[in-house]
């Protein structure tokens, strides 16, 4: 009988243990190199940031909930830092890849981050966060592909491109950083703009004649909104971080900074090439870069007038991003309709209003949410929090309406609780467009608008279908509304995707707490832990 049991015993460990190993999520490894390179994207040598060589950097293909395991050397001069925008990280802020939740790579060290893209698919990008980097290069693509099992809904293209475009500066990051954001003073114009690393007519596109392909296009730039378009296809759009849409038809689309889209485009036109243009938005001088959309068997070059943009009217833009819808009858990256969750019958516990300024501080540019301009501490405020490091950081530093006063200085930290419902304005009376971004999180886009937000605005609400993102726009003197699920506990940065108002202070970090302290909620501070400032020399506790 004791027999029996233990075998009975054994074979039910066995199955376990093979069933839990069979069951893991794939796990797919990265080595990425970070080194200084010459590049030529307007024709000038400048030197760029490069990985494994590449410029833009490599492709990080994935499926849902698959496991990454990226180790990032940094052979750079100075403390390097990647970012993955649009990569909830599901329980997990310490693989952000922001100063306020990650000490830097030292030059010379490596760091491995360990990803899960957890019920998640879509297009995205990574990019350096530190330093303002992110004028040198170092981004990339990242596309996360659905379950084989789960339906798509469109059928399989012949090919699958993604377009990294934006604007570019000729003068190297560092000058940008030492001699125009750290003197006070803001950026100039941007000098063009690319597209995947190339300015004009330097990248091509090929297509067969009568073949569908799909077009994930990322706005990777610094300061500019943009327009995307080919010229004599249409676009149908089908997806946008992360969402599946309505598949509406567009000779065009405004892409705002830090934003990516999926169209698809056939290949429907005579045998030739033809122009992708990509120009710049609400922009004084309009900044136009073009690639080539080559037919397979064409032998006639491009030719002809570029297609014509929008006009620089917020109201087309507007219009345009209204369209953008949910599609309710679309899995998402799970087995059951990405439409099923009724955001717009829940009520927010609570309305946060956040506004936008440009003050002078101290005879210096500076830029602000709620009068208040985030100012880096000398520890990461995620290492602070879990050590109780105190006097790196207080929550509630920042207020949760505008004030309306004078702008200054603070490192600011908004508390959250985890699982509250809120519903978030950004208010903007600038004269320029702006567009913010909530790392960790989607968000319901719920209405924009003109004008002063008041508590009538709310009729204006789409309560249905809605798109669910990770970025969104706010049109000159206007404002947009979301809800948000804080369900993610964390350290969460939410800043400006315009990097010179990011990194002169228009950002602040939200923390969502749970007092459970639990692994369910949150996991623990990963073993390879760099820790600087304050928490240097401190122990981490093993996974």
């Amino acid at each position: 009988m004791r027999e029996c049991k233990l075998l009975s015993f054994a074979i039910v460990l066995v199955l376990f243990l093979v069933n839990g190993v069979n069951g893991e999520d794939p796990y797919r490894f990265f080595t990425w190199k970070i080194t200084y390179g010459d590049i030529y994207p307007l024709g000038v040598k400048q030197q760029g940031i490069l990985i494994n060589g590449q410029f833009p950097g490599p492709q990080i293909d994935a499926v849902t909930n698959d496991n990454l395991v990226i180790s990032v050397f940094n052979y750079l001069r100075e403390p390097f830092l990647i970012s993955w925008d649009g990569i909830q990280q599901r329980r997990n802020s310490w693989q952000d890849g922001v100063y306020g939740t990650n000490c830097p790579i030292l030059p010379g060290k490596n760091f491995t981050y360990n990803i899960q893209v957890k019920d998640q698919i879509g297009s995205f990008f990574y990019f350096p966060s530190f330093l303002f980097h992110k004028a040198a290069g170092g981004f990339g693509g990242i596309r996360i592909w659905s379950r084989p099992k789960i339906p798509v809904p469109f059928p399989n293209p012949a090919g699958d491109f993604t377009v990294l475009a934006g604007d570019w500066y000729k003068t190297n990051h560092y000058i940008l950083r030492r001699s125009y954001l750290e003197f006070g003073r803001n950026l100039p114009s941007p000098d063009g703009l690319l597209i995947n690393g190339r300015g004009w007519n330097g990248y091509t596109f090929t297509v067969d004649q009568g073949r569908t392909y799909r077009f994930r296009i990322s706005n990777v730039g610094l300061t500019t909104s943009i327009n995307f378009r080919i010229q004599g296809h249409k676009l149908k759009l089908v997806e946008v971080e992360g969402s599946h849409t309505l598949q509406n038809i567009y000779d065009s689309l405004d892409i705002h900074l830090g934003q990516s889209y999926s169209v698809l485009v056939t290949a429907d036109q005579p045998v030739q090439d033809y122009y992708v243009v990509v120009s710049s938005r609400f922009t004084p001088r309009v900044l136009t870069t073009t690639a080539v959309l080559h037919y397979s068997n064409s032998r006639k070059g491009v030719s002809g007038p570029l297609p014509w943009g929008p006009s620089t009217q917020v109201a087309w833009s507007l219009s345009q991003a209204r369209s953008i819808r949910w599609n309710l009858t679309a899995s998402g990256p799970r087995p059951n309709p990405q439409g099923s969750y009724h955001y717009g019958l829940i009520k927010p516990a609570r309305t946060i209003m956040l506004a936008n300024s440009a003050p002078y501080i101290n005879g210096k540019q500076r830029f602000a949410v709620n009068s208040v301009s985030y100012v880096q501490p000398d520890t990461p405020l995620k290492v602070a929090d879990y050590f109780k490091i105190p006097g790196v950081f207080s929550v509630g530093s920042i207020p949760t309406n505008p004030t309306g006063g004078s702008g200054y200085l603070q490192t600011s930290v908004m508390h959250a609780n985890f699982r509250e419902y809120v519903e978030i304005v950004f208010q903007n009376w600038e004269d320029t467009v702006q567009s913010w971004h909530i790392d960790g999180y989607s968000f319901f886009v719920m209405g924009m608008d003109g004008g002063q937000w008041t508590p009538a605005s709310r009729v204006r609400y789409n309560l249905r279908d809605t798109v669910a993102r990770s970025t969104t726009q706010v049109y000159p003197r206007s404002w947009t509304a979301i809800y948000v699920a804080l369900d993610n506990v964390g350290m969460w940065n939410v800043r400006s995707e315009n990097w010179a108002r990011q990194y002169l202070g228009q950002q602040f970090y939200l923390r969502v707490y749970s007092p459970a302290n639990s692994w369910r909620d949150e996991y623990p501070i990963p073993r390879n832990a760099l820790l600087c400032g304050r928490g240097r020399g401190r122990r981490t506790r093993p996974l």
